[in-house]
């Protein structure tokens, strides 16, 4: 199931930005928009991260090689499987019963993805057959422009990487002269017939078409592409909005701002780890990060969090290392794991849809999620846990709990938490518009986040 990662975008910075101090400052929201931009698709996200720690020092092994000592002594390791990443730090003094400090992501977002059969159309128009993913914000859709990307299985057994960022696509939203009630009535979509978007024109389907167009995109010989993972992206850029720049608009925040914060803030500490003295920082944990696939619907595939790939990664870790089965079990005892994923922030015009004493602020500091029936996995020996990282830090963070009239969301924290018996902590930042094909957050959160990030870290 290993998989070699391939190339990144060219301009993909190592971490981040950080000052003289190792801090994370704007320079990380900067780099948070170009990665957001670099990666309409897990597959990207996953290609970007792994082209950032590879030059934190960080290399990729693959789960088919035997692990033995000189693929996991000291230093950065990173295992790749479809659309998710586990990469990890081995300090310098690491025993085989050192325990993990984990932070948790997921690289899917809610969109449309394309059919088997992806060749459609009607009275004219040329269209494609598109499959709804997660529990995107159908109306966020309509009257964009989509590009369309993702990954191309081909004849030989190897995946090629494909993104058409451009205008391609556009999902028309009907006139309100054919539908004089949706403004008092509201927008009601079909998921079948309303979504299915356009990208020409023409009287005859040719099957074949829209593969064959992503193919030649690709550079792959005609006929050579016999599999395919392929979704929808808006094409707009990321880009501050407000008076003061003081907010970030883009696509795929949840969850790629937490995947973003989580590959600087692992490339940070094993920069930190090895920088020359006074700099240097002895880590008593073995850092690891973590970013799986398909969150949004469940996370139960081969990529996901409630799959055996962070167990299996963490394990052979700790065997390849001359560990035993006792050293395994006592790491994983005295491991922690933030799971960070986005959060709702207070919305000016619906305040009365959150809890009246949880109002959690867009640029107020990472979330802390509760909920006492483990839709999120934080207790208070977790929030302690989180509290000092972020005193650490000097990060200020907020508390979420949903209004207890309406249920409530969940993530990978409460899987991690069951399957690998890990003490584990739901967190993230603050947003609105979530699982809208545009979100919104502050300009200052994702930097504090990566800096409680880095503080837990380094314990």
């Amino acid at each position: 199931m290993s998989e070699t990662v391939p190339p990144a975008s060219a301009a993909a910075p190592s971490s981040g930005s950080t000052g003289a101090t190792g801090a994370f400052h704007r320079g990380h929201t900067d780099d948070l928009m170009a990665f957001l931009a670099a990666a309409p698709t897990p597959y990207h996200a996953v290609a970007e991260s792994a082209a950032r720690l590879e030059k934190a020092g960080f290399r990729q092994v693959s789960e088919t090689d035997a692990w033995d000592a000189e693929n996991t002594k000291a230093g950065g390791r990173y295992v790749v499987r479809g659309g998710a990443i586990v990469a990890w730090y081995v300090p310098e003094g690491a025993t085989t019963h050192t325990p993990f400090r984990i932070i948790g992501a997921h690289t899917d977002s809610p969109n449309l993805r394309v059919k088997p059969q992806p060749d459609s159309g009607s009275h004219g128009w040329r269209q494609v057959a598109v499959e709804i993913y997660g529990g995107p914000l159908l109306n966020s859709w309509l009257d964009r422009d989509l590009g369309l990307a993702g990954r191309l299985s081909l004849r030989d057994g190897t995946t090629r990487l494909v993104n058409v960022d451009r205008p391609l696509l556009r999902v028309p939203q009907l006139a309100i002269h054919l539908d004089r009630a949706v403004n008092s009535d509201g927008l009601k979509l079909d998921k079948q017939r309303h979504l299915q978007p356009v990208w020409g024109l023409g009287d005859e389907v040719r099957d074949g078409d829209l593969i064959a167009f992503l193919g030649e995109a690709a550079d792959v010989p005609a006929g050579q592409v016999t599999g395919w993972d392929l979704m929808v992206h808006p094409v707009e850029a990321p880009a501050y909005l407000g008076r003061d720049r003081e907010l970030v608009a883009g696509p795929r925040m949840d969850n790629l701002l937490s995947v973003h914060a989580g590959t600087a803030a692992l490339a940070a500490v094993a920069g930190h780890a090895t920088s020359p003295s006074p700099e240097r920082r002895r880590l008593p944990y073995i850092p690891v990060f973590a970013a799986f696939d398909h969150e949004e619907n469940g996370s139960q595939s081969d990529s996901g969090a409630d799959g055996p790939l962070l167990g299996n990664v963490l394990s052979r870790s700790v065997f390849a290392r001359g560990g035993s089965y006792e050293d395994w079990a006592r790491a994983l005892a005295g491991s922690v794991c933030l799971s960070s994923d986005t959060g709702h922030g207070v919305h000016p015009n619906y305040a009365e849809r959150h809890d009246p004493t949880h109002h959690p602020r867009v640029d107020g500091g990472p979330i802390l999620k509760v909920n006492v029936n483990n839709r999120y996995a934080t207790d208070g020996a977790g929030r302690a846990v989180f509290a000092a990282a972020c005193e650490k830090a000097g990060v200020p963070f907020q508390s979420f709990v949903s209004n207890n009239s309406m249920p409530c969301g969940t993530t990978i924290g409460p899987i991690t938490a069951a399957r690998h018996g890990i003490r584990t902590v739901d967190i993230g930042v603050a947003i609105l518009s979530m699982h809208s094909a545009r979100e919104l957050c502050g300009a200052r959160d994702p930097f504090l986040l990566a800096n409680a990030l880095v503080a837990f870290l380094e314990g």
